[in-house]
């Protein structure tokens, strides 16, 4: 499957040909958060840090069947029209596993780009891009929050200097309003309300956050402490990945 990632700047075209996304040792098991009425559990989690050639930082990162491939390039040369003199200019390109990039793509991109521009020191590196390209291998639930683990363990990757790390959560409330943290496509359909959150990994704070459907205000609330609890997990995944890649160095 051709992953869709642009080759650097001044290099050869293409980046090769990416099949599966092979799980590392020691994924982290499924987290159980005990706490919430019923029990609310993450998927197991597996990444590969800098699977790819071309980009400056690459990771695959997988949550349960749901798998999306990041690129980080730069910072690199801007084109004027969009040069920034204070700070780097940050671009996401989302694209799915088949077709052109639609709304929905466009809708995620920005809400990405957003939280990445909330955490990354641009002012290190003004006059300069940041591009970051987002494959969609497969999509089995909570793809935005996959995203936003795979956006940062990119940005990890490639050294780019942030003022904290930042994961992806998504909640899931039903008729009757029971929780499920990290849904699959079929709880995500039967949901009464999706909500999907990034957390800082300082203080725990919610950098973005995007609902779609209806929650009464005391629901809003809960998921975000549900989302919080499971950040701890995701950042544990995040250290033990990084550990893993330079230990074996």
């Amino acid at each position: 499957m051709e992953t869709g990632l642009p080759a650097r700047p001044g290099s050869g075209s293409g980046v090769g040909r990416w099949g599966r996304v092979p799980r590392a040792e020691g994924a982290v098991p499924a987290v159980a958060m005990g706490s919430e009425p019923g029990g609310c559990a993450l998927r197991p989690f597996s990444c590969e840090l800098g699977p790819l050639g071309r980009p400056d930082g690459s990771a695959a990162f997988l949550q349960g069947d749901t798998s999306v491939l990041a690129g980080l390039y730069g910072p690199a040369e801007v084109k004027g029209s969009r040069e920034l003199y204070d700070q780097a200019t940050l671009e996401v390109l989302l694209k799915p596993k088949v077709g052109l990039p639609g709304v929905f793509e466009k809708s995620r991109e920005q809400l990405i780009r957003r939280t990445c521009e909330a955490v990354i020191l641009g002012t290190l590196h003004p006059r300069t891009s940041v591009t970051i390209v987002l494959q969609v291998v497969s999509d089995a639930g909570s793809l935005l929050a996959c995203c936003l683990n795979a956006a940062c363990m990119g940005l990890m990757d490639a050294g780019l200097p942030m003022k904290s790390l930042f994961c992806g959560v998504t909640c899931a409330l039903d008729a009757d309003g029971a929780l499920s943290l990290d849904p699959t496509a079929k709880q995500e359909k039967e949901a009464r309300a999706l909500l999907t959150f990034a957390i800082s990994s300082v203080e725990r704070r919610v950098l973005m956050s995007t609902t779609k459907g209806t929650c009464s205000v005391e629901e809003l609330q809960r998921c975000i402490a549900a989302a919080q609890r499971a950040a701890d997990a995701v950042f544990r995944f995040y250290r033990d990945s990084i550990h893993r890649k330079y230990s074996k160095a």
